[in-house]
């Protein structure tokens, strides 16, 4: 369920991308300065999405730079970073430590266990820092796991604790004016993203026995007009928040991200043979 917040970026000019690349790079290193090198192992675009939200929003005050890196050691690249970054570093991290044990309780890789218990230092100091926020994934993902298989099988309510867990992680204060917008976008994007990721994921889940709550419903999963309609829907309330809250500068990277790069990989998976193709 991670990897999905990325832009299109064949839909960007060179200002844009240079804007959005900087904000990964600038990610990429805060992930490293706070948490050392396994810490910049965690690296996800999905973040980039919230500092580009939180920073457009409240405009802090941005670091620029240049510098090389392991994965461009031959040319400096330019990055940018705020506060921000530095928030969404720590949500990056803490939502790598929880998907490292997911991976080792539903399909028994070393590699995430290994990880998770690298992490384990780090992140428990971090849920200390941010009781609301490590509250929020510990109760949703115990929630989640419920309703993914068992008695209580749903996979609205699957999605709403997935929403529920995104939409704490997009809110820094909880006493700030725009929290409940925030969190609202969040829910919206959380919903997507585990709905896109459970239809996605639903032959290869049902082919090795996994959990995945569409397999419980009686319907046609070759539907896939009913799964866009269906997607759609649960993205319109992100939409909805994006729009309503007063943000100029980046609006359109989250536009892009938002309206055209949230449904790569849903496209590929099931549309690959046409490149490009967008869904809305």
């Amino acid at each position: 369920m991670f990897g999905v917040l990325t832009a299109d970026r064949s839909r960007m000019d060179e200002d844009q991308l240079r804007r959005y690349r900087g904000c990964y790079c600038g990610l990429c290193r805060t992930l490293e300065k706070r948490h050392g090198f396994l810490g910049r192992m965690t690296l996800t675009y999905d973040m980039t999405f919230l500092i580009l939200v939180l920073g457009s929003l409240y405009e802090p005050e941005e670091e620029e730079g240049m510098g090389r890196c392991p994965v461009h050691p031959m040319k400096k690249r330019p990055y940018w970073r705020s506060v921000y970054t530095d928030y969404g570093a720590d949500m990056n991290l803490l939502l790598a430590w929880w998907k490292c044990q997911d991976d080792w309780e539903d399909d028994g890789h070393i590699r995430a266990k290994v990880l998770h218990a690298l992490l384990s230092r780090r992140c428990k100091r971090l849920e200390k820092t941010y009781p609301r926020q490590s509250g929020a994934i510990r109760e949703n993902l115990a929630a989640l796991h419920r309703y993914e298989s068992g008695p209580e099988v749903s996979a609205d309510r699957a999605a709403d604790c997935f929403g529920k867990l995104l939409g704490e992680l997009f809110v820094v204060r909880e006493e700030d004016h725009w929290a409940e917008t925030l969190r609202r976008l969040g829910h919206g994007l959380g919903q997507f993203i585990y709905i896109s990721d459970a239809c996605v994921d639903y032959e290869e889940d049902e082919k090795k026995d996994r959990p995945n709550p569409l397999r419980a419903l009686e319907r046609d999963h070759s539907d896939r007009e009913g799964d866009q309609a269906l997607l759609s829907m649960l993205l319109s309330e992100a939409s909805e928040a994006l729009e309503h809250l007063p943000m100029l500068r980046d609006m359109d990277l989250m536009r892009n991200i938002l309206y055209a790069g949230i449904w790569q990989t849903y496209d590929r998976r099931f549309y690959h043979e046409e490149k490009g193709n967008t869904t809305i």
